[in-house]
Formats: C-alpha cells, sequence, structure tokens
C-alpha cells in the first residue's frame, strides 16, 4: 500500500470515528522528552574537545531519537571516513540505546544479525543520551585509533548533560 492510500485510509478513520480522537486525547498522543539544540552542541563541542587535549583527530555527531543528525563537528584535520563513521555509531547507540562497544558482541555468528541492519556501524565509538532509561539521543566519536578512545571521549561529552 502506498503512503498516499495510507493518508487516505487514516483520514476515513478519522472522519468516521468523529471527535474520538479530540475526546480522548490523552489516549492519542504522547510526550516524549528530546535533547535540545544547545545541549547537543554543548555535548558534541565537550565531545571534541576531549579528543582534541590528547591531540586527536575526530569527528562527533549527534543524532536524535529517530537517528536523524543534529550536530556533525569535524575536529581539524579529522579524516574523510570519520563524519560517517561518527554518525552511524551515534545511530547505532540511539537505536539499541546501548553503547556501541556493548552492541559488538551481539553481531557475530552466522547468518543474518543486527549488523545487517542498515546505518549501523558495531564498533566502539557511539553512547546513547538516555532520560528514565529511555533513549532520547546518541552521540558517536569516528577517527580515533581505536573504538576504546572513541568512546572515551563520547563519554566526555555525555558528562556534560547529566
Amino acid at each position: 500500500m502506498d503512503i498516499k492510500k495510507i493518508a487516505i485510509a487514516t483520514l476515513a478513520v478519522l472522519t468516521v470515528g468523529g471527535g474520538y480522537a479530540a475526546a480522548d486525547q490523552h489516549t492519542t498522543t504522547r510526550t516524549e522528552k528530546v535533547l535540545t539544540i544547545d545541549a547537543a552542541v554543548k555535548a558534541a563541542q565537550a565531545t571534541l574537545d576531549a579528543a582534541e587535549k590528547e591531540n586527536q583527530r575526530v569527528t562527533v555527531a549527534v543524532v536524535d531519537r529517530s537517528g536523524d543528525l543534529v550536530v556533525l563537528l569535524a575536529g581539524d584535520g579529522a579524516g574523510p571516513q570519520t563524519e560517517e563513521s561518527a554518525r552511524r555509531k551515534a545511530f547505532t547507540a540511539v537505536s539499541f540505546n546501548a553503547p556501541t562497544s556493548e552492541l559488538a558482541g551481539r553481531v557475530t555468528g552466522q547468518g543474518a544479525t543486527l549488523r545487517d541492519i542498515p546505518g549501523t556501524l558495531f564498533l566502539g565509538g557511539g553512547v546513547p543520551v538516555a532520560v528514565d532509561g529511555t533513549s532520547v539521543a546518541g552521540i558517536g566519536v569516528g577517527g580515533a585509533p581505536s573504538g576504546d578512545l572513541d568512546e572515551k571521549y563520547a563519554k566526555a561529552g555525555l558528562a556534560t548533560l547529566r
């Protein structure tokens, strides 16, 4: 079914249902916590600063709950591959509400695994930003010589949000 048919079907249901949605809003809407742009920029800058203190050339990505890019900071001298790596690590961390270093062990074995999900990257360097146990954003770092270092810098950015 294409998107136009879905939209028409949804409109028909809402029309037939009359004022149901308006009368019962508390069950048809939800409130979600989101990371503000100011907080995302602050975390990204703190992440980049932590890496630069150790002379690492990295890129930092912060994504929202949907995995959409909110902030991208490429440090001086960061390689061209670091942008994609940072974004995918942030996406993976927010998607699974876990650091990417912890998820790396789950992608082994034969057959389909988590690694087959498009846009994911199971290397250390991505951390989720959680509020009350719910993932609201992800911070990803790419470019340091190891995933452990990338994750260390991402955690430095995360610490500014607490």
